[in-house]
């Protein structure tokens, strides 16, 4: 066999070699065991209890608002009208409280008096009609008749100034007490509704719970929306996490403080996570067993991890990767 055949023969038989090798390798190296999180950010949706027209909107997409600040007001023509009836409604009941707790006027108390007086009078002159006729009757000059007479009128009389007596202290006096009560009562179920229609009033406007930034605007100005309709959604990004979706039997290897190394595609980089969540109930399973015997359906369980140091650039929505083989 020539020199050359056998050099040719030599290199193949090493090619072979080295491939089938490097088949091996590859096929019996271990497959790194990555998981995907997500990060999430704290989101508040803005709102308002009324309906109404949009008449002002104040910010846009994607703009830093801090706590406080207008983020936008409603047009709202049926409250106002509803704030100006419960306003009449509590001026009427406060001026009839008024009325019962200051009692009549002067002139009636005057004209009460009088008519007291009046009648005192009339008591006085029926008893000296009454003394007389007693002993003309007794004397036997007048019959029984006119005596009786003279006693009715002179009681009638007294029943007569009582009663005018009881109408002055009355007036006098002003209205009962349960008259007083029930009028004030009155004025506080008025007062009430206005209160009511102003706290109405007041969400017509609103302003920003927290500092955030405007994530997205579903409505503009000109725009009917219907109450708790949300209008804005603020994002916290102070308050942001990474959730994990974890096979139940890879959580031996955490707990709740456990710390794990990620790696960013959207910034490029690495971060550390803490976890400081795991659910207590497990949800979807994300293997089901095929044999009835010997096997069983593998579950998951929600785990949130948050940054242990502010992550500049970190945005909701980024994959974050976690090598679960690297973990300690």
């Amino acid at each position: 066999m020539k020199k050359s055949n056998v050099i040719g023969l030599t290199i193949g038989i090493v090619v072979v070699i080295v491939v089938v090798s490097l088949v091996s390798w590859f096929a019996i190296k271990p497959v790194p065991n990555l998981i995907q999180g997500e990060v999430e950010v704290k989101s508040v949706k803005i709102s308002s209890k009324l309906a109404g027209r949009i008449e002002q909107m104040n910010v846009h997409e994607g703009q830093q608002v801090k706590k406080g600040e207008l983020l936008f007001e409603l047009s709202t023509p049926e409250i106002e009208a509803k704030l100006k009836q419960a306003e009449s409604a509590r001026n009427a009941a406060q001026a009839q409280s008024l009325k019962a707790r200051k009692g009549a006027r002067s002139q009636e108390i005057a004209a009460a008096y009088n008519l007291w007086q009046k009648a005192q009078t009339g008591v006085e002159l029926a008893q000296k009609s009454y003394d007389r006729v007693k002993n003309l009757y007794e004397s036997g000059v007048l019959p029984a008749q006119k005596f009786d007479e003279a006693a009715a009128n002179l009681k009638a009389m007294e029943t007569t100034a009582a009663a005018a007596k009881s109408q002055y202290e009355m007036a006098k006096e002003g209205a009962r007490r349960e008259d007083r009560e029930a009028a004030a009562a009155l004025v506080d179920q008025a007062s009430g509704a206005v209160s009511e229609v102003e706290s109405y009033m007041a969400d017509a406007k609103q302003y920003a719970p927290i500092d955030g930034e405007v994530s997205t605007v579903i409505a503009e100005p000109g725009e009917l929306i219907g109450a708790g309709y949300p209008v804005v959604t603020l994002l916290d990004m102070q308050d942001i996490w990474v959730s994990f979706n974890i096979k139940e039997d890879l959580l031996p290897k955490i707990k709740v403080g456990s710390v794990m190394k990620a790696y960013v595609p959207g910034l490029g980089g690495y971060m550390n996570l803490k976890v400081d969540h795991i659910a207590v109930q497990a949800e979807y399973a994300t293997w089901s067993a095929t044999r009835t015997k010997g096997d069983f359906d593998i579950r998951t369980f929600e785990v949130k991890a948050r940054p242990e140091t502010h992550v500049e650039g970190l945005r909701p929505g980024m994959s974050v990767i976690v090598d679960w083989d690297k973990i300690e």
